[in-house]
């Protein structure tokens, strides 16, 4: 690969980021409402995009059931406080993409359900954990994706996985564990976090690499590049917050068993 070749898709997919993190920092920051509403429609669109993948000839299937996820989140979200009982019900769009799934159905609902669970935790993060939390989590993912894309490009060598993800190396991985490393040393500094932070945070990069490569294998097995092209240069939502969707669900499962990180007031 030629240099100009290599490095070709960093415009747009730097445009792209930067819109993305704007919005999404913003609205994370309000948090309230205005989360709930980001979180649901993210949701329901990576439904939409994850159908499109496995049942390719059910375009008008994947629109309704798209939808009908991000109301269904959207509706647990503002009712999570009152009726608790409504949490199995992010199950539903899980059991429905299985149904209507032309192959690998199970892989489909584990990974609808990733997709449901991931985006309630962004909104019960921001809520129970804080601003602070959150923004380390969202940093970790994005340092790891950042420096694994710049340490790969830059590096190259041995490939991490080239069964399912081609492009991606071991220079890139550990690039992104760097990365994460730094971030949770960073917080540990400047928010009192505990010591130990910075090895998780690392540990949570890798479950964001696992993410990336969970859709990336579904792709592959699809024969697509992209999960859609919504955003210029990175694809699909899918394509975007597959590491984040990895990461939430780590944490999530961490903290039924382990303490999660206390980090900032």
């Amino acid at each position: 690969m030629n240099k100009a070749a290599k490095w070709e898709d960093l415009g747009p997919r730097a445009a792209s980021g930067v819109g993305l993190a704007i919005v999404g920092l913003g609205l994370i920051w309000a948090g309230g409402m205005a989360l709930t509403a980001l979180v649901a429609v993210a949701a329901g669109l990576m439904i939409w995009e994850l159908v499109r993948l496995v049942a390719k000839d059910r375009e008008r299937e994947a629109i309704i059931l798209g939808a009908i996820s991000g109301l269904l989140l959207g509706l647990i979200l503002m009712n999570r406080v009152a009726d608790p009982l409504l949490f199995p019900l992010l199950g539903l769009p899980a059991l429905a993409a299985m149904v209507r799934a032309r192959q690998d159905r199970l892989i489909a609902g584990c990974y609808a359900m990733a997709i449901m669970v991931a985006a309630y935790g962004a909104a019960a993060f921001r809520g129970g954990y804080g601003l602070t939390f959150f923004l380390w989590l969202v940093l970790v993912v994005i340092s790891s994706d950042l420096l694994g894309y710049f340490g790969g490009r830059i590096f190259g060598g041995p490939k991490f996985w080239p069964a399912i993800s081609p492009k991606k190396t071991w220079s890139g991985t550990l690039a992104g564990w760097v990365g994460a490393a730094i971030v949770g040393a960073v917080f540990t500094l400047v928010f009192g976090a505990p010591a130990w932070l910075a090895a998780f945070s690392v540990v949570v990069a890798f479950a964001a690499q696992m993410g990336d490569i969970a859709e990336s294998a579904i792709k592959r097995r699809s024969g697509v590049k992209d999960s859609s092209a919504i955003l210029p240069g990175h694809g699909g939502l899918l394509d975007r917050f597959d590491g984040m969707i990895g990461a939430i669900v780590f944490v999530i499962l961490w903290g039924i068993a382990l303490p999660v990180p206390a980090i900032g007031g």
